[in-house]
């Protein structure tokens, strides 16, 4: 796909999936991004979706879906990062945050680490770790305006690796699939525990077909020491 082209879909995209308007400059950006993360995953396993129409809707359409509830100049943290969604598309409209992106495959934040030079982003920090462990340092520990996340795991086991992170009056983002309402209601506990309020749920179509689902969290109390656990009990053990 030349520029031209893309340039034209991803405006198409935004349209009519009421994202942001995107500057010329953004889209050069998101368009060498992609450019750089195809040609990175014949050697490194970072995506599944190859198709390039494909990547624009499910990685950049779907990262930009909560843009609207960041503001330029927040920090950020971006847990279980990946390929770099949703950080990276956030940070290049939202050039004024600061970001972190943290991932338990170091691999992965190399290539990001590799192609940041190459859309001049600055102010993107790379961390190699596990979130239970990161989330106990006194430099990261409730020190973010927003926390983001579009890992797959149970949501329960998730506010407990993000809620930590988010300062008092900071808040939450968890970008989940359909079919989500049982993890919710199971979560609701664990949310309180550590320090959270729902604030909202915001259920949303992408191209009328993806279905993704905002869960916004408001981080009100401080989240007890205790938490989040390590040796993987969030995930072996959730919070009931």
């Amino acid at each position: 796909m030349e520029k031209e082209e893309f340039r034209k879909y991803i405006e198409k995209e935004c349209k009519e999936n009421n994202i942001i308007n995107l500057q010329e400059f953004e889209i050069d950006k998101l368009y060498t991004y992609m450019k750089e993360i195809l040609k990175w995953n014949e050697k490194v396993n970072l995506t599944a979706i190859k198709e390039e129409k494909e990547f624009i809707v499910k990685h950049f359409i779907d990262s930009l879906t909560i843009a609207e509830y960041i503001k330029n100049g927040e920090n950020v943290i971006d847990i279980g990062t990946g390929a770099g969604f949703p950080g990276i598309p956030l940070k290049i409209i939202r050039n004024k945050s600061k970001i972190v992106l943290v991932d338990a495959v170091n691999k992965k934040l190399n290539v990001i680490r590799d192609i940041l030079p190459k859309i001049k982003i600055e102010d993107v920090k790379c961390i190699h770790s596990r979130a239970e462990d990161l989330a106990q340092s006194k430099e990261y520990r409730e020190a973010f305006d927003c926390v983001v996340s579009r890992a797959v795991s149970n949501l329960t086991t998730l506010v407990e690796y993000m809620l930590p992170f988010a300062k008092i009056g900071g808040k939450v983002i968890c970008m989940k699939g359909p079919n989500f309402e049982e993890e919710l209601k199971e979560s609701l506990k664990a949310i309180n525990i550590l320090g959270g309020k729902i604030e909202k749920k915001v259920t949303l179509k992408i191209d009328n077909v993806l279905e993704r689902n905002l869960i916004i969290i408001n981080k009100e109390n401080p989240t007890p020491k205790q938490y989040p656990r390590g040796q993987g009990k969030p995930l072996k053990n959730p919070i009931k």
